[in-house]
């Protein structure tokens, strides 16, 4: 590809000019199956050896004195020489990490200097993709992230090149990995020379978990390896089908390699097919069509082979380190290790029936009516999900849209049924809608049909809450005025939001989770995502007012008037108050102290997840460092 091109002169030119030099192999382009070998019956004292660990960068900000992770510029950053080398342990896939968007600006201002970057021909390729909010483009490229406020948004694609182009919050290099042993070379050379680690798969990330100033990213996304079995014989009871894919499988790859089989088969997925399912999804818990069905993706977790902050590679599962297992599962992205493998539970695919509904000002120009067909509606979420149902729905100013139903192994005739109490209802109310029904052969089929994909590029603050069965039987004008106020927030007409609600209830099969997961998740019925765009190159002002807006004004509607006290820790604001009981509840001391025992030095890092009280990001959102 030309942009492979570009970055490859761009990172070599970087390299002469800091004499960080990567090695002959600084280049490789060309993506290898990763090779995952194991290591049997690790001694838990070597599991946990810190003996060689860098200690903290000290420094005082604002009178208050910190332990700094190393940065570029201080004298403990690594030498030219350990940079090399680590370049020559990983066989030459260390790269200077330079922004996608750099191509369209005639420079790139770096850490180590200035480059020239402008290419006419890469640039209007990537406008094109990053235009069209192309989510795969921005999944191949090694460090970039699909939502960009948590970037900085300081190198956009532009139609000026004189445009500045910075690094933001990106990181200064990235590992290229495509063996087991290159994870483990960068979080042990993170380890031992104090450095902020990212781990990178696909970037799909709302809350700048996959970005971080300064640092070293390691990129898993070429451990693309699937294999399935008719019977599962590794530890634990359960003895059905189930898959062990790589770190870097994507939802719509797996769905697809499911569907080619014979009998189809499916497993639990997100709704979005570039979300990856071994890195933040299943560590957040894991949510999506088939979760009222089959539970969250945690629920059907088997096995991990995982990287640990010590850089060795363990299992983790029913019998071999039960403590890291539970922790692993749903209890925080980028927390306890390095995901290499999972191996999940799969289930025959299933005929299925989906469902459209759109009201909108193609229907109305009144905007209370669009307000009271989504009330009716969501009056009806607990009868969709204690029917079985998935429903993906979606607020924004004049517009709401169901997109779609997701029945499961129903027929059109039962979901006809299912969902005719509404429609009778908004008949009743005179309510102007459209609304489509379709039977599918497989679920998949369903899948490729009704669900649209994410557009990436976008800049915005995410926030979010769940709503439980008896915040919908009791409350339900309470959320409405809610969701009202997110959509136009109270004291702020220069701004508004938009949500993107999901109807499940993961107890609704599995009423019992052994998972780290929220235990409020088993009474679920509705996880509305919040969104409120932000201006493109925001100044700090101005980010502190949106998220005071988000925190203070839109979420809190939804907190007051809920009584489940749950969100999602992978979409919902991590500055929330209180977000340690939000995110995990009654689990959150356990996964605290697992915290301190598999990673008590914070070589991992990632907002608002168990043990980080006392991190933060000092100097403007930048350097990362722990109170002391």
């Amino acid at each position: 590809m030309m942009w492979q091109t570009s970055l490859r002169a761009t990172a070599t030119v970087l390299a002469l000019l800091t004499s960080q030099v990567l090695g002959q192999k600084d280049v490789q382009t060309e993506t290898q199956t990763a090779q995952i070998v194991s290591t049997k019956g690790v001694i838990l004292d070597t599991i946990l050896d810190w003996i060689d660990a860098a200690r903290l960068d000290q420094t005082t900000y604002n009178g208050q004195k910190y332990g700094c992770k190393c940065y570029p510029g201080r004298p403990c950053w690594p030498s030219a020489n350990k940079w090399n080398n680590l370049n020559r342990t990983v066989d030459g896939t260390l790269r200077v990490n330079v922004p996608a968007g750099a191509v369209c600006h005639n420079t790139f201002d770096g850490p180590f200097g200035t480059i020239q970057t402008y290419d006419e021909t890469a640039c209007a390729d990537a406008k094109e993709n990053f235009v069209s909010y192309n989510e795969q483009w921005t999944v191949e490229k090694p460090a970039d992230g699909l939502w960009t406020y948590f970037t900085n948004d300081t190198c956009r694609p532009t139609s000026n090149p004189s445009d500045p182009c910075t690094l933001g919050s990106y990181g200064v290099y990235v590992i290229m990995a495509t063996k087991a042993s290159h994870i483990q070379a960068g979080v042990n050379f993170a380890r031992q020379n104090n450095l902020r680690l990212i781990v990178r798969n696909t970037g799909h990330d709302f809350v700048g978990r996959s970005v971080g100033y300064g640092s070293l990213i390691i990129n898993t996304h070429s451990f693309q390896s699937i294999k399935w079995t008719d019977k599962y014989t590794g530890p634990g009871s359960y003895r059905g089908p189930a898959v062990t894919m790589g770190a870097g499988v994507q939802g719509g790859t797996i769905l697809k390699s499911g569907h080619a089989l014979n009998p189809p088969m499916a497993l639990v997925t997100g709704e979005c097919a570039t979300v990856g399912l071994s890195g933040g999804f299943i560590q957040g818990g894991g949510h999506g069509p088939w979760t009222t069905l089959k539970g969250l993706a945690v629920d059907n977790v088997l096995n991990f082979e995982v990287i640990t902050a010590s850089g060795l590679i363990v299992n983790a599962n029913e019998w071999q380190n039960h403590d890291l297992f539970f922790a692993l599962r749903g209890g925080g992205p980028a927390s306890y290790g390095v995901i290499l493998s999972t191996t999940v539970k799969t289930f025959p695919d299933l005929p299925a029936t989906g469902a459209t509904l759109y009201l909108n000002t193609t229907h109305t120009s009144d905007n209370e009516v669009i307000w009271a067909g989504t009330k009716i509606f969501h009056k009806y979420a607990n009868h969709f999900v204690d029917n079985g149902l998935y429903v993906y729905f979606e607020i924004f100013p004049y517009q709401f849209r169901v997109r779609p139903f997701v029945a499961i192994g129903k027929t059109q005739t039962e979901l006809q049924a299912i969902v005719k109490p509404m429609l009778d209802e908004f008949a009743a109310a005179g309510i102007p809608h459209e609304f489509g029904i379709k039977e599918f052969p497989t679920f998949y089929d369903l899948y490729i049909d009704l669900f649209e994909a994410e557009q990436a590029g976008q800049t915005a603050l995410t926030g979010g809450w769940m709503f439980n069965h008896d915040d919908v039987a009791n409350r339900n004008d309470e959320i409405i005025t809610a969701m009202k106020n997110v959509v136009s927030p109270a004291g702020r007409p220069d701004l508004f939001g938009g949500m993107v609600g999901h109807l499940f209830n993961p107890g609704h099969n599995v009423p019992v989770s052994t998972s780290a997961a929220h235990p409020a998740w088993r009474n679920a019925t509705d996880f509305v995502i919040v969104v409120l765009p932000s201006p493109e190159h925001p100044s700090l002002a101005v980010k502190n007012d949106l998220q005071n807006v988000l925190t203070n004004n839109m979420d809190e509607g939804f907190r007051n008037v809920s009584r489940s006290g749950a969100t999602y820790v992978n979409e919902a604001d991590p500055f929330q108050p209180n977000w340690q009981s939000h995110f995990w509840g009654s689990n959150y001391p356990r996964l605290k102290q697992l915290r301190k025992k598999w990673d008590p030095l914070g070589v991992f890092y990632a907002v608002s997840t168990p043990g980080t009280e006392d991190w933060e990001e000092i100097e403007f959102n930048t350097r990362l460092c722990k109170k002391l």
